[in-house]
């Protein structure tokens, strides 16, 4: 019990039907549409640019396919836990039913971490899009306005007004979200297959000499860099509640987004980095600077489009999961009452959404990009490395769940995804380890100081009632003898069950 309790997966079930008003309305295409509309976006748009001219250069590809990699390997164990526990709030509500209390609330701390800081970048990024559309016709938006103050500015005006924007869009209802995305991912992928059709003709093989310009190390650190591109499927499974039937489309729209994702990335980097050198793409909108070197001038606006409708569907895509996740939290007692407040008419959390949108404007207007993408990849790398113990965990523990879909090759698939997150971890910068560790210390006091005292299970559980312990009892020899004192150390529930993991129990 105490930080280390769990929350037993019927009790969780109950509670997303009985508790909340949320529609279900989604079925598989809107969730598809949902993780290609999450996860293509600020990677192919943002992302590539500054991580081929820091990184990996054009060896991103194969940063691509390392991320994609891992990537896939955490999306059929989310697929696991999304079909048998379809409750709002992805990783967090699997690490609560499976690890305990206190694990789900750092895993839920550093979701906050991921989307947020996720969802400034992507500001940014559009805001990038919109300077040089606007610069390529003649209107040239005063720097002060357009860039951080660590950069120099004042304030990413275009990065907060989006941001407004897209929370009003999430705040009006899960089918108008679902629609609207589902419109902005077609203009999207449209715009990506131009790109391709006008780039492949203008690559010039001799700006990918030299491939490999950082060594094998670069292309490690850009796919830790890159990861972040990969968080769409984990906003696909905070949506459970809102799906129409989870257990057959949850693990439909985690697997098929992440597929058709990485396809896209690994052809735009290669052609990206085919039309001008690697060194010229740091920049915010790495695809325009593409096109312009390669003397596309008209295409280069349609493609702008293309991108401010990619990165436009990532924002609204986070902010929803977001709001989401602080649902599930304050519907388990860890944040306040007023994250899970539902609108009567637009049956979304109202209240939690216009906090998330406030925040994530912030982080857009305030921060610069490259800040912003590493603390993204921390939030994530710890929420695929502990939903992969968790699935290990559960079904150690609860044999006979029943488990719609299973995840493939056991245990080897979640191990393997454990370790390849925490590479990617280790290859992060060191400041970014720094940020991190405060990040956990703060969440750890604000726990400490609410959500353990305010948890669902804590007003549960009974009062000790037991009787007190004797002061002696019987010795064998039938002559009293002192009473025997407990064991002073008990280890947490998760730990016996997770150092047994390595016995042959899969084979149950």
């Amino acid at each position: 019990m105490g930080i280390w309790r769990t929350q037993r997966i019927e009790d969780l079930k109950q509670e997303a039907q009985d508790n909340q008003g949320l529609k279900r309305s989604i079925g598989t295409p809107e969730l598809i549409a949902l993780g290609v509309g999450a996860i293509i976006g600020s990677g192919i748009f943002v992302l590539t640019g500054v991580a081929a001219a820091n990184y990996a250069g054009p060896a991103l590809v194969f940063s691509f396919l390392l991320s994609g990699l891992a990537a896939g390997l955490a999306a059929l164990v989310y697929a696991e836990m999304a079909a048998a526990i379809p409750v709002a709030g992805s990783a967090y509500t699997y690490a609560y039913a499976s690890l305990g209390e206190i694990v789900a609330w750092l895993v839920g701390w550093n979701l906050v971490l991921e989307y947020l800081v996720a969802s400034g970048a992507v500001a940014v990024g559009w805001s990038g899009y919109v300077t040089d559309m606007l610069a390529s016709i003649g209107i040239a938006l005063p720097q002060s306005l357009v860039t951080s103050p660590l950069g120099g500015g004042l304030v990413n005006l275009p990065a907060i007004l989006i941001t407004a924007v897209m929370t009003g869009v999430a705040l009006v209802g899960t089918t108008t979200s679902a629609r609207t995305n589902k419109i902005i991912v077609g203009v999207k992928l449209l715009v990506i297959l131009a790109f391709l059709a006008l780039g492949i003709p203008r690559v010039n093989p001799a700006n990918w000499h030299p491939f490999l310009p950082f060594g094998v190390s670069g292309v490690v650190h850009g796919a830790a860099i890159i990861f972040f591109a990969y968080i769409g499927f984990d906003a696909v499974a905070t949506a459970a509640e809102e799906v129409r039937e989870p257990a057959r489309d949850l693990p439909r729209g985690i697997i098929g987004s992440l597929a058709i994702a990485t396809i896209l990335y690994v052809a735009v980097t290669l052609v990206l980095t085919g039309l001008t050198r690697y060194a010229n793409l740091n920049t915010p909108s790495p695809v325009t600077t593409g096109l312009l070197a390669a003397g596309v001038r008209g295409a280069s606006l349609i493609v702008g489009v293309g991108a401010l409708a990619g990165l436009t569907s990532v924002l609204l895509v986070t902010i929803f999961a977001q709001s989401r996740v602080f649902m599930a939290m304050g519907r388990d007692g860890l944040l306040p009452p007023l994250f899970t407040k539902v609108h009567p008419r637009f049956k979304t959390p109202w209240l939690t959404t216009i906090i998330v949108g406030a925040f994530v404007a912030l982080v857009g207007g305030f921060l610069p990009v490259d800040i912003i993408a590493e603390l993204a990849n921390v939030g994530t790398l710890t929420a695929f490395f502990t939903v992969s113990v968790g699935v290990l965990v559960l079904r150690r523990r609860q044999p006979d769940l029943k488990r719609p879909f299973k995840v493939p090759l056991m245990p080897w698939t979640p191990l393997l995804a454990m370790a390849f997150a925490l590479y990617l971890f280790f290859n992060l910068p060191i400041l970014t380890w720094i940020r991190f560790g405060v990040w956990v210390a703060l969440g750890l006091v604000v726990y400490f100081a609410y959500g353990r005292h305010h948890s669902a299970l804590a007003r549960r559980e009974p009062e000790e009632t037991a009787a007190p312990r004797p002061a002696f009892r019987p010795s064998p020899l039938g002559m009293p003898g002192p009473a025997r004192r407990p064991f002073p150390f008990r280890l947490p529930a998760p730990a016996p069950a997770f150092l047994r993991l390595l016995r042959p129990w899969w084979r149950k």
